[in-house]
């Protein structure tokens, strides 16, 4: 008689790397929120911004050569500072299955230092997942070119490049929208894109998926668009899936030409399946 070892199943190691200011508080926004079985580092040339943070672990670039005090908004600091500090980096992603890099392109740590970090990852067998904003129009033509130049080299650097520029949260808000919580705004569509991959590998489903399913879908060089939806009542899996296509921060014309799709269909114990078969 054959007897198989029943061995418990290993799930796949991710983590969350924010590199610079923005990507620090993406990072403490999906701290504060909870997001299990899930790490979370942050990366950082500013000792200052370091401590603020509430990430469980930190890692501070460049301390010999900007001694804490920040890159001043020139990338090629930035990268430096991470190269200088090589090894720290390399050993906080050793055995990481899949990275999600974060950050706010167009200043100097997030801008130099991520493709860095991504290729560090990549070096060592993590599938790499890049989700990066682009700085509002009126921060000015130089912050611009500075993120689309960085853009330009960390593409190369990852698998996918979930891109979401800021200019876009006007789509989301009103006029008597403060400040900080329109920030806070961008910090959650962060979160809801590294959740809703996370959660379709962490969290069995119906039509179960593992971590080699989703390495393949992630693993088609290119930019990613991402959409969140919601719906309630009678075809409310339609209604969902709708939502999400009508979300702002994804345009019709940029899905009629992927080459993969990921959909996710989260409900209750009411869901029908002809509601999942009309909403694909």
């Amino acid at each position: 008689m054959l007897q198989f070892e029943q061995q418990e199943k290993q799930v796949a190691r991710i983590k969350v790397i924010g590199v610079g200011g923005g990507g620090s508080n993406a990072v403490d926004h999906m701290v504060n929120t909870g997001l299990d079985f899930i790490e979370f580092a942050v990366v950082n040339t500013d000792v200052q911004a370091l401590a603020r943070s509430i990430s469980p672990e930190k890692i501070q670039i460049g301390n010999k050569s900007m001694r804490g005090l920040g890159t001043g908004g020139n990338p090629e600091l930035g990268r430096q500072a991470a190269l200088d500090d090589k090894e720290l980096l390399t050993e906080m992603l050793e055995g990481v299955d899949i990275a999600f890099i974060t950050a706010g392109f167009g200043g100097g740590t997030g801008t130099g230092a991520a493709p860095v970090v991504a290729q560090i990852a990549r070096d060592l067998g993590a599938l790499t997942v890049g989700v990066i904003t682009k700085p509002f129009s009126f921060e000015g033509k130089k912050r611009m070119k500075q993120a689309e130049q960085g853009l330009k080299e960390f593409r190369e650097k990852v698998e996918t490049i979930i891109c979401i520029p800021n200019d876009k949260l006007f789509t989301m808000i009103n006029q008597d929208t403060p400040m900080h919580e329109a920030y806070r705004l961008t910090d959650q569509i962060l979160h809801q894109s590294v959740e809703s991959i996370s959660q379709v590998i962490i969290q069995p489903g119906l039509i179960n998926l593992d971590f080699a399913d989703i390495s393949t879908i992630l693993s088609i060089r290119g930019g990613a668009v991402i959409g969140f939806g919601v719906g309630t009542g009678k075809d409310k899996g339609a209604k969902a899936l709708q939502a999400a296509l009508s979300s702002p921060l994804l345009e019709v014309r940029e899905i009629r030409g992927a080459k993969g799709v990921l959909i996710s269909i989260i409900g209750g114990k009411d869901l029908t399946l002809f509601e999942v078969n009309n909403a694909i």
